[in-house]
């Protein structure tokens, strides 16, 4: 038997032993263009190809997710017939996985042993950060250079998959068949409720984007608006919006950190940006807020958060997936747990009133948004090159399915300043869904 005889009957034994646990509605094309079921009675068009022996080898010889992501990113490793998420979604309804003791080691070396030195193309990693991809020194933390790597990719690149008004951050549907549109509107909405702003209020929008919740909060609720953010493509959409709308007037936009921020607000929310300031810095974020919100202020933080940890430890290890985020998407940030959120908050002097779970609804959001970047392929190669294009089809894809199976949570938090007596909230909370 030659090499490529047994490289290939080696692959099937093992596609086969796989099969035997995960038992998916999916095939693996092998790079002969056979095709190997991974369950028992398949009859879906979805296929893993694989393009070479070399695939195997490489992972076998640097088994890290990194390696895996380059595979995908350079087509060694790619899908037809269907999506990321519906075969991700097989994953989830079953909760299946393959566990270390469900392998036998000395089996799995026999079997893999006509891989050890296959080689096949790689292509050297240019589209990861090539900073401090976590910044957790303050000598080697950029936050400018973070954001850009992020949100300067082109604002006609998220305009092919976001909604009219660049609304980039978690949906809120009143109802689970809204398009993403609405659910939008009705997320601005929502936030503006929350803060309970009036005409007169002084909002400031950490993290403001593409001026989505300024905008909104001027036009519908009569407050002046300042926004911040760090991204140069942003705010010049922004600042076109403003003036097209006629809104210079109440509307202040400004390319600053939120640490230089100065002046006094009644009204301040935090959409998306918290998961970009680091853990270590937390308690700075969290005291810098509160000395800008007056007495009788609403503070709303909207963000993504993990699972709690099993240790107190802020200096824990990130898990693969963490850093893969971190290099191919957002250098900078980390996710921190609702428990220790909530904390930071009181020890910085917050009364927390309101905690709200969107788990659900941006697993959605990531899926509307994952779908409808597909359906402008072409468009999107053409801004961004197929390359980024292949890890951001893979990024909004796996938030939604981590975002279903439980794994990424994100909650909205009410907060006010500290204060013995009457808040600046309503007894009740009617007020957020009365028409």
């Amino acid at each position: 038997m030659t090499t490529a005889e047994r490289q290939l009957e080696a692959a099937r034994t093992m596609i086969a032993e796989v099969a035997r646990t995960l038992d998916l509605n999916a095939s693996v094309r092998l790079w002969d263009g056979s095709a190997v079921p991974l369950g028992a009675n398949v009859t879906g068009p979805f296929e893993i190809h694989i393009a070479n022996p070399g695939v195997i080898g490489g992972l076998l010889r640097w088994p890290t997710l990194d390696n895996l992501i380059r595979r995908y990113v350079d087509k060694d490793i790619d899908f037809t017939g269907g999506s990321l998420i519906e075969f991700g979604s097989q994953l989830n309804r079953g909760r299946r996985s393959i566990r270390a003791r469900d392998v036998s080691i000395l089996q799995l070396i026999r079997q893999l042993r006509p891989f050890l030195f296959a080689t096949g193309g790689y292509t050297p990693d240019d589209q990861g950060f090539a900073g401090d991809m976590i910044g957790r020194k303050a000598s080697t933390r950029n936050n400018e250079a973070y954001v850009r790597f992020h949100y300067d990719l082109s604002n006609e690149f998220y305009a092919l998959f976001l909604d009219s008004e660049m609304v980039y951050s978690c949906a809120y549907f009143t109802d689970w068949d809204s398009g993403i549109a609405a659910a939008q509107r009705d997320k601005l909405d929502m936030i503006c409720r929350k803060l309970r702003l009036k005409p007169g209020d002084r909002l400031l929008d950490i993290g403001c984007g593409w001026g989505g919740l300024v905008c909104h909060a001027v036009r519908k609720y009569g407050v002046t608006a300042t926004g911040i953010t760090l991204s140069e493509e942003q705010i010049d959409f922004a600042r076109d919006k403003v003036k097209k709308l006629g809104l210079n007037d109440k509307i202040t936009l400004e390319f600053t950190d939120y640490a230089n921020v100065q002046g006094s607000f009644n009204k301040i929310a935090s959409i998306g940006m918290y998961e970009h300031i680091g853990l270590k810095n937390i308690p700075a974020y969290m005291h810098k807020v509160r000395s800008l919100l007056t007495e009788d202020g609403v503070f709303l933080n909207h963000a993504i958060s993990r699972r709690a940890p099993k240790t107190a430890s802020l200096g824990r290890r990130l898990r693969p997936e963490q850093k893969a985020l971190a290099k191919y998407i957002f250098p900078g940030g980390e996710l921190d747990d609702i428990g220790h959120s909530l904390v930071a908050m009181e020890r910085a002097g917050f009364e927390v009133h309101d905690v709200e779970a969107w788990r659900e609804h941006y697993a959605l959001t990531c899926k509307l948004w994952c779908e409808r970047l597909t359906n402008e392929k072409e468009k999107a190669i053409a801004l961004v090159g197929e390359e980024k294009y292949r890890i951001w089809i893979a990024y909004l894809a796996g938030c939604s399915l981590a975002f279903a199976r439980g794994s990424a949570r994100i909650y909205q938090t009410v907060a006010t300043k500290t204060a013995k007596g009457k808040s600046p909230l309503p007894a009740t909370r009617a007020d957020l869904y009365r028409q």
